[in-house]
Order: C-alpha cells, then structure tokens, then sequence
C-alpha cells in the first residue's frame, strides 16, 4: 500500500472550513504527512458574450481576499498543524484541484461534500463528485453536516 505523505485539503472558506481542516490535520498527524490547503477562484464569467472591463478587476480582488483569508486560515492553524501550507489559485475550481493534486504528487485528497448550496450546485454539479471521479489519487470525503464521534 502506497504511503500517505502529502494531503491536498480543497477549500471554499464557508462554515464548515474549520471542521474540515481540524479533520484533515488529524489525518495528516497520523500519518505524518504534509498539509496543502487550496482553494480555487473561478474567474468571472462574461455576460451574454459581452466584456466587461470592471469583471477583470473583479476577479483580482476576489483573489486578494482568498489570499487573506486563506494566509488568515494558515496563521489560526499554524500552532496545532505546523507545517501547514495554503495556496490561491485562479480557474476552474474542479480542473484546479486535480492539477494542484497532480503536481505534488498527493497521496489523499480530503475534501467536504457540502460546500455551495441552492440552484448553482444544481447547474454546476457536485464539486466534490467530480473531483472523487478525476482525481489522481484516494480521496476520502467529510460530510461537515455529521459529526465526529
């Protein structure tokens, strides 16, 4: 069986984050891996075929705010996960894990199974399905609605 030495945790910085970053380091610990945190910021999409000068500088700033959010994420956890790593990455959130995944060289990808709600995941699918279905390497799910006992 192969080892687990690095662990790919995607997040979207909603509710449920912190449960899933205490879940995935108590693996990480167990196993003595290394910890990546990635979230992905899809970029902003074009209306009707139009563009929009003002939706480039959308998207840079909702890079910026990740990138504090997530630094903000790396710093609370920094005492009980040391090691801890995080990026920001902009793209197609699904294409961006499995590409993140592969050039690492993961071992396990922890991800939730709840994030976005309501009609967009109607449209867009389960990120978490589709990341399950491409990824490159086990990944293990975490239902933030159960808890741990």
């Amino acid at each position: 069986m192969k080892e687990i030495h690095k662990i790919i945790v995607p997040i979207d910085f909603l509710e449920h984050t912190d449960q899933l970053v205490e879940y995935a380091g108590y693996i990480a610990k167990k196993f003595d891996a290394k910890l990546y945190l990635i979230h992905a910021v899809e970029p902003v999409q074009t209306y009707a075929g139009y563009e929009y000068p003002s939706l480039g500088s959308l998207g840079e700033e909702m890079t910026e705010l990740a990138e504090k959010m997530m630094q903000e994420l790396i710093d609370k956890n920094r005492g009980t996960l040391p090691g801890v790593r995080g990026k920001v990455i902009r793209g197609d959130i699904v294409d961006s894990i499995i590409d993140f995944t592969e050039e690492q060289k993961a071992d396990l990808i922890v991800i939730g199974t709840h994030g976005r709600k309501g009609l967009s995941k109607m449209w867009l699918g389960s990120v978490a399905e589709q990341v399950i279905k491409k990824a490159p390497c086990p990944a293990l799910t975490c239902n933030p609605y159960k808890s741990a006992s």
